[in-house]
């Protein structure tokens, strides 16, 4: 299979999950249940890889509290507002961010191509945000975009913070998986704790689900760094994006959301700036 299929399938796969939580009755709890699953998943296949450096680990517990923050702000954005709305803004902001903050804090300089996909990637927020909401009260979408803005910056923080974090951890699928079984600890801890038998029940009845969505974040994550080892880093990170695409048209399948001319527009425009960004 050619390395460039591996992306998209990844890219499916990433969409998949999101949309896999976003038709949930429960987001949150569902988030927590993936976690879960993806957690005994990185329990299983940890004792067979290489573990990550000492150095590594102050990173990496930075990098389970932020992605903590990430899946309760995916699930209040998806209890506030329509996946094909908030998922393009999540995931097309965060290159953005990423590409300020290389240059504010580590002095990296921004070509014109840069400043192009900056520039594209805010006509599309600016297009999303002024989408008319369809059959939602316009007060809770606007509040689901600003956790889904909310959102794309912890996305940018953790995405620097695994960046250094794998470099001094020398193992990067080993790094991956601790963070994917701390974070799913962390989770279920909180829904023992303050939710028990709300979750319990629910894992009972959508453990599916859960296996389901942690299967397709495990294994989209897992692909991504092989084409990375396979293919240049750059492209592999731009065509990821096409995950924008795959949100929006199975939010618009599965899930029955409306979308809009503006709505489609603003994404194309969103992954256009994003993948702009991820090649200069």
């Amino acid at each position: 299979m050619s390395v460039y299929l591996v992306v998209l399938l990844a890219a499916l796969l990433h969409a998949s999950w999101n949309a896999i939580v976003k038709g949930g009755p429960n987001k949150l709890l569902s988030t927590v249940l993936l976690t879960s699953c993806a957690a005994l998943m990185g329990s299983i296949l940890l004792p067979w890889l290489p573990q990550p450096a000492p150095a590594s680990w102050p990173f990496l517990a930075t990098s389970v509290l932020l992605h903590v923050a990430y899946f309760g702000l995916v699930a209040r954005a998806y209890d506030l507002a329509d996946m094909s709305q908030t998922y393009p803004i999540m995931r097309g902001t965060a290159p953005l961010l990423v590409a300020l903050a290389s240059l504010i804090w580590l002095n990296d300089p921004l070509g014109l191509g840069a400043l192009l996909g900056i520039v594209l990637i805010c006509l599309g927020i600016l297009t999303m945000a002024l989408a008319r909401p369809v059959g939602k009260h316009s007060a809770n979408v606007r509040l689901g975009l600003l956790m889904a803005l909310l959102n794309a910056v912890v996305i940018a923080a953790y995405t620097l913070v695994d960046g250094i974090g794998v470099r001094h951890a020398g193992a990067a699928a080993g790094y991956t998986l601790w963070l994917f079984l701390l974070t799913g600890v962390a989770l279920l801890a909180w829904a023992l704790a303050a939710r028990r038998e709300a979750f319990v029940a629910y894992a009972r009845s959508y453990w599916r689900m859960g296996v389901l969505s942690a299967f397709g974040t495990v294994a989209s994550y897992c692909l991504v760094l092989w084409a990375m080892s396979q293919a240049p880093v750059a492209v592999v990170a731009a065509l990821r994006e096409t995950a924008i695409l795959f949100g929006m048209l199975i939010a618009s399948l599965f899930l029955n959301e409306r979308l809009s001319p503006t709505r489609i527009a603003g994404a194309c425009v969103i992954v256009a700036g994003a993948v702009v960004l991820r090649l200069v």
